[in-house]
């Protein structure tokens, strides 16, 4: 799994040179915070002002971009790559937010935070259980954990994807119900759940937690 980690984001580093290499800066910027703002309203998602969020995953347009009122740290481990690749991104541009380049799974900031968002990022990692271990703990109790995912509809091709990495940028694949028990299995109540976007291999979802008291003596 850690050589198709690899491979993967090395496409994954492809993949943004050509998705934003003739795309304006400044159009592109706009039309994503305008996507954010669309993303919050359909999902019936609130981020109340001064509340710490965490993107996990944030990529170079992640959602801390539509975050104004919030102390936000966004996670990634590209941030460098794009920084140094894509003009569309610079950390300089968002003065109010907290960079750190670094795999999910090796995040361990010493806080946690009342809002936790990893959106189209969870099965980019490279240990799928690790990272979703860290979401969790990074999660205060009574905190919301939202993540998006492509779930695949047939068993079938799930299990073909998993052998022969059809899908060359997602080492993981998983179906609705994996993703939401990964969450309910680490003391997460789903409050949402929002088809986005169907599709014939994958349907896009959204699944919103919030983090119960630990039972623990």
């Amino acid at each position: 799994m850690r050589l198709r980690w690899r491979i993967a984001q090395f496409f994954e580093k492809y993949w943004w040179r050509r998705y934003l290499g003739k795309k304006d800066k400044q159009s592109y910027l706009e039309w994503k915070r305008t996507y954010w703002r669309h993303f919050l309203e359909t999902c019936k998602l609130t981020v109340p002002d001064h509340s710490t969020v965490l993107d996990a995953g944030c990529g170079p347009a992640g959602i801390f971009i539509s975050l104004a009122g919030q102390q936000v740290d966004a996670l990634d481990p590209l941030l460098d790559f794009y920084e140094k690749t894509l003009p569309h991104f610079s950390r300089h541009d968002y003065p109010g937010v907290r960079f750190i380049a670094r795999p999910l799974e090796h995040f361990q900031p010493g806080k946690q935070y009342d809002c936790v968002f990893c959106l189209n990022a969870i099965n980019h990692v490279s240990r799928l259980d690790t990272a979703i271990d860290r979401l969790a703990a990074l999660t205060k109790t009574g905190g919301t954990l939202t993540v998006s995912i492509d779930a695949h509809n047939f068993s079938f091709l799930k299990r073909l994807f998993r052998l022969v990495p059809a899908d060359i940028l997602h080492p993981h694949q998983h179906d609705l119900e994996e993703y939401s028990r990964f969450m309910t299995e680490r003391s997460f109540e789903l409050t949402r759940q929002v088809l986005v976007k169907k599709g014939l291999i994958f349907n896009y979802y959204v699944l919103s937690g919030t983090k119960k008291p630990s039972t623990g003596n």
